[in-house]
């Protein structure tokens, strides 16, 4: 009954109490905004909009259809994006890293689903080596997962840095244990920490113990420790050590693609396209130090 380009045009002349200004921002002449709105009009069969050469202004009936509108379009919109998007059909078991469904990571899988709307995808987040063996035991068809350099065995999206970070300003005492805050085991990032430590001979004991990366955030955001993280996911709040507190080098890490052969090959291989086509965003600049902040021993 109502055409979507007539409601388009009103919305943008509702939005705007101005035809030339509407004509502008939908790259059309000022006489086919007058015709789209015309036309609407007569569909309706009421006038929607009041206007003389100065001013413009909704009718009660015209306030009425732009919520319509809204609603119209939004369904048309749903509509063409199904109708639109490729035949590929079924289920498709998902699973990421904690730290990694941080950044980038749910606006890729929001575009994916608009894609794909007839794929039925199932989210897991948790630790790496729980992902693997869930991928293993045939209850997953792809994860996104953190692997050391040497030992990649999944398709490398990004190689990245491993930091110890805190607090701004944290110190940490050489003759001290290392206050740490970790995931429970396993984990990789728990399995750098205790061996870098152990190899530089630190000290070190567990102030947090975690499963889940919220955790890990929240104890650093206490001040009651220093963590391992990814260092282009570090929150801006926190920021990495410098290399004046003493602590060991951690190495590189690979954030990987593994792939269930089991699993039907469509669907996984576009979402690895998806993930893999996808930049990642700069690290967020932390604030300016204030004072220092001594982790808790």
């Amino acid at each position: 009954m109502f055409d979507p380009v007539h409601l388009r045009t009103f919305l943008a002349v509702a939005s705007t109490l101005n035809f030339t200004q509407a004509a502008s921002q939908l790259g059309i002449s000022q006489p086919s905004v007058s015709q789209h709105i015309r036309r609407l009009e007569e569909a309706a069969g009421r006038q929607l909009l009041l206007r003389d050469t100065r001013v413009v202004t909704l009718t009660d009936n015209g306030e009425a259809m732009a919520g319509f509108a809204r609603s119209i379009l939004a369904a048309h919109d749903e509509a063409a994006s199904y109708f639109t998007g490729t035949a590929m059909r079924g289920r498709l078991r998902f699973g990421a890293a904690d730290d990694l469904a941080l950044a980038q990571l749910p606006a890729v899988l929001r575009a994916f689903r608009q894609l794909h709307p007839r794929i039925n995808l199932e989210l897991t987040v948790t630790q790496t080596r729980t992902l693997m063996r869930r991928l293993e035991a045939n209850q997953l068809d792809l994860v996104y997962i953190k692997e050391f350099p040497d030992e990649t065995v999944g398709r490398v999206v990004r190689r990245d840095r491993l930091v110890w970070i805190g607090l701004p300003g944290t110190q940490v005492r050489p003759d001290e244990p290392i206050p740490l805050i970790t995931y429970t085991a396993p984990s990789v990032s728990r399995v750098t920490a205790l061996r870098v430590l152990a190899e530089s001979g630190r000290s070190w004991k567990i102030t947090c113990k975690t499963l889940e990366v919220n955790g890990v955030l929240a104890a650093a955001r206490a001040g009651i420790g220093v963590a391992v993280f990814p260092s282009s996911l570090v929150p801006a709040d926190l920021q990495p050590l410098p290399a004046s507190v003493g602590l060991p080098e951690l190495g590189d890490i690979d954030f990987t693609l593994l792939s269930n052969p089991r699993s039907p090959v469509e669907p996984v291989e576009a979402l690895t396209s998806a993930i893999l086509g996808q930049p990642f965003p700069a690290r967020p600049a932390a604030p300016p130090p204030t004072s220092p902040a001594r982790a808790a021993p």
